[in-house]
């Protein structure tokens, strides 16, 4: 992410997803031939579900994998469903309100590890296919 440099180092991002984000469950990946490809990683807290991580492998953005994890969350989390994402990180932007998320902040950045503007995105309901 040329906008979001990484405020950790690999080793670091590695050895806090053994110690931390897979011992605190909500972890949910894809495979394709028994690679992962993407994570997604949700938790409740302060009423509300939220969507801490989702990562797809780069070459395979935009095949659909994303929308699957997403969709599983939408069938597994209670409502509202939040998520924060960088403010230049257009993509994942256009993802999200495709499928119905609405940003309701957008902040400086001073709060989160990267110091990059972010927005926070709210689902409150479902949305129904005509």
């Amino acid at each position: 992410m040329p906008y979001a440099p990484s405020a950790h180092s690999d080793e670091e991002l590695r050895e806090w997803v053994v110690s931390q984000l897979l011992p605190s469950g909500g972890v949910v990946v894809a495979e394709i031939d028994g690679s992962v490809v993407a994570a997604m990683h949700s938790e409740e807290a302060d009423g509300s579900s939220w969507l801490t991580q989702m990562a797809v492998h780069p070459e395979l953005v935009g095949k659909g994998i994303g929308s699957l994890l997403l969709a599983h969350a939408l069938r597994t989390l209670p409502l509202p469903i939040r998520l924060y994402t960088f403010q230049a990180n257009a993509g994942a932007r256009r993802f999200y309100e495709r499928h119905g998320f609405r940003a309701i902040e957008f902040t400086d950045g001073r709060g989160n590890e990267e110091q990059c503007p972010d927005v926070l995105y709210e689902l409150c309901a479902q949305r129904t296919e005509a």
